[in-house]
């Protein structure tokens, strides 16, 4: 391809991916519903958009691709959370800790065991183990681990609506009434979209969502060695 055909493609894709979410965000401002997040309708509006114009993947993150490398940047902003809750984090680093520990494991154990079950080949299951996690993290942990970060991404994505939409209705079943523990159930199981939901219930549930989200992010990119070592080779 020469220089000015993936210039071309770039600048296409690239506007196309933007306005398209930039549509979807509108849409989810007038209809708030899980199915109109913009976390689910993008994926599926570019979707029909390339298979339209029958453009290949390969096609279309070759002009997109700059975009999937600002997820790096994105990762180390995430410090900034961590140290606008430090008060948070001194207060409850023990129920933190503990919790993003055994919500990591039962996430990553369930994925591995599902997929064992299921027949998955390696290369799925890899991919599948760090779906609770936010994209950035969840991607750098699974290249680590040998697995797909693209197809990380998608379970990624997948994870969040449906933990969003799981959580919102264990909220109305169960009386949590400790704005530590609400935040936490959207932040452990939804990563990004449950900030999103947590804020929806309230400012202190979404700050407490982030810094779980971040926090469980953290803790699995450090042991990825340890999740390759348990859950890799079997």
């Amino acid at each position: 391809m020469s220089t000015y055909s993936l210039a071309v493609t770039t600048l296409t894709w690239s506007l196309a991916t933007i306005a398209l979410y930039a549509l979807a965000r509108c849409i989810y401002r007038r209809w708030p519903l899980w199915w109109t997040s913009p976390l689910a309708l993008t994926p599926v509006l570019l979707l029909a958009l390339t298979l339209s114009l029958h453009v290949s993947y390969r096609e279309y993150i070759r002009g997109t691709h700059w975009l999937v490398t600002l997820l790096g940047p994105a990762t180390v902003a995430f410090a900034i959370p961590i140290y606008e809750q430090r008060v948070l984090i001194r207060r409850y680093w023990p129920v933190l800790l503990v919790g993003v520990t055994v919500g990591s494991l039962a996430a990553i154990g369930s994925g591995w065991a599902l997929s064992k079950a299921f027949g998955l080949s390696d290369i799925l299951r890899l991919s599948l183990l760090p779906r609770s996690m936010t994209t950035p993290f969840a991607m750098a942990v699974s290249q680590d681990i040998g697995g797909a970060p693209e197809l990380t991404a998608v379970f990624v994505a997948t994870t969040g609506i449906l933990g969003a939409v799981i959580g919102e209705l264990i909220l109305h079943c169960l009386p949590l009434r400790s704005t530590l523990a609400r935040g936490a159930l959207f932040g452990m199981g939804a990563h990004g979209v449950g900030v999103a939901k947590a804020r929806e219930v309230g400012q202190e549930e979404g700050a407490v969502a982030g810094l779980v989200m971040v926090t469980v992010g953290v803790f699995n990119v450090l042991a990825a060695s340890v999740i390759v070592h348990f859950f890799g080779g079997h």
